[in-house]
């Protein structure tokens, strides 16, 4: 802005009268036909699946949800920013679902016959091949939002409202259908495919987050930063109530999990407030530790330190011959004197041995703390579904073989190229 504008007295009208609409979309977009065509759908489908998004959280439908699952005994996966709108320790919860999913969530989605999306937009991490997406099912998408339906995939039928009005008035219309079979085959899903991590050969990082969770019961609210630690959060910390789990999704903003559980801990003064981050993105925003400091907030910081940016070092590994670029952090600074020089708790972690005890000095210091944690330098997350691949096609460990590289990439492997010249 120019000095002169900056400096010049304002002479507008203050109070003048505007008009802003806003956008204000139809809690009630629906007739009541198409209520009972859904009803009618889920009576009939004998291997139905629930996908619960963001927008389930935002309406604040949790109670509704739960009430339809258990009464259509129905399994119920959700979506990264949907996390705990549906309890994680459920019998029916398949927890999370797609790229970095697990996969009985995955595999029971390409196995259904009917597909509920609830206020979930569908992108590609869920999807993984849109046109293989559910191939076999009556896919029936709700969201607030029309511009919704049909973006990436096209519904067979589609519902616009607000999530909890849709089940209010969809729950005294619905009836049980025969969902016994599903279920045990769900149940094998989760026993051949349990989540799993390496307990030798140094520190995990879901060994750290399986230990956090089981110390807290499950019970903190958890704000995180993106990158691996993230997924290893979304898959190992259990939520079963709604905005515990505080993390960016879509945008995928590195630096946001200090900030956020600043911002959590301001807003429930009571509650235990963990930011789960990694090395590279909380030095975008490791300033705050200052306002953490000064407000005496008594958030704990779990710093997942390997040295890299952890996710990008995968992809590269993976998918692009292992030419690693940009990703060395091993110029990192002491985490742990940095953090005592803002005046807070730190502490080192380096040995699977000492977990309780440094997580629980930790939780019960009565002020800010933080844990650097030294963990496998090339650990990586499973399971994943690679980029353009569907989700029958699912990774869960390190392939000796290399998945083919993401769309649009045309290189050839290197050893192809080394031969050539």
């Amino acid at each position: 802005m120019p000095k002169d504008v900056g400096t010049e007295l304002c002479t507008a009208a203050l109070d003048a009268e505007m008009n802003l609409p806003g956008y204000k979309p139809e809690k009630r977009g629906y007739l009541p036909e198409t209520l009972d065509f859904i009803a009618d759908a889920l009576a009939k489908a004998k291997r139905p699946v629930i996908i619960a998004g963001h927008g389930a959280a935002l309406s604040r439908a949790e109670k509704e949800l739960r009430e339809l699952a258990e009464k259509l005994q129905i399994p119920v996966t959700s979506t990264l920013l949907g996390k705990g709108v549906f309890p994680d320790s459920h019998k029916l919860s398949l927890e999370g679902l797609g790229m970095h999913g697990t996969a009985y969530a995955n595999r029971a989605v390409v196995e259904c016959d009917l597909m509920l999306a609830l206020g979930a937009r569908l992108d590609d991490r869920i999807l993984g091949v849109p046109s293989m997406f559910c191939r076999n099912a009556v896919k029936i998408h709700v969201d607030i939002d029309p511009t919704e339906f049909g973006k990436l995939i096209k519904p067979d039928f589609q519902c616009q409202g607000d999530i909890k009005t849709v089940l209010q008035d969809l729950l005294p219309r619905v009836k049980r259908g025969d969902t016994a079979e599903w279920l045990k085959q769900v149940e094998g899903y989760k026993k051949k495919w349990p989540l799993t991590y390496a307990k030798k050969g140094g520190l995990h990082p879901p060994q750290v987050i399986d230990a956090l969770n089981k110390l807290t019961g499950g019970k903190a609210i958890m704000a995180t930063d993106v990158g691996q630690h993230q997924m290893w959060a979304w898959q190992w910390y259990k939520c079963d109530k709604p905005w515990q789990f505080i993390t960016s999704g879509g945008a995928g903003t590195m630096g946001f999990g200090l900030p956020a559980a600043i911002g959590a801990q301001f807003g429930r003064p009571d509650e235990l407030v963990i930011a789960i981050v990694g090395d590279g993105g909380f030095q975008m925003t490791m300033s705050d530790l200052a306002t953490a400091v000064i407000h005496k907030l008594p958030i704990k910081i779990i710093l997942m330190n390997n040295h890299y940016l952890g996710m990008v070092r995968q992809w590269q590994d993976m998918f692009y011959d292992e030419r690693f670029s940009q990703v060395d952090l091993r110029g990192n600074p002491d985490f742990v004197a940095l953090a005592k020089s803002y005046g807070m708790l730190a502490l080192n972690l380096k040995r699977g041995a000492d977990i309780p005890k440094v997580l629980k000095r930790a939780l019960e210091h009565p002020g800010p703390a933080l844990i650097n944690v030294e963990v496998v330098m090339h650990e990586e997350v499973y399971p994943m579904v690679p980029p353009g691949k569907p989700l029958e096609e699912t990774v869960l460990e390190h392939p000796r073989q290399k998945p083919g590289r993401p769309a649009g990439r045309k290189n050839k492997p290197a050893a192809a190229r080394a031969k050539k010249n």
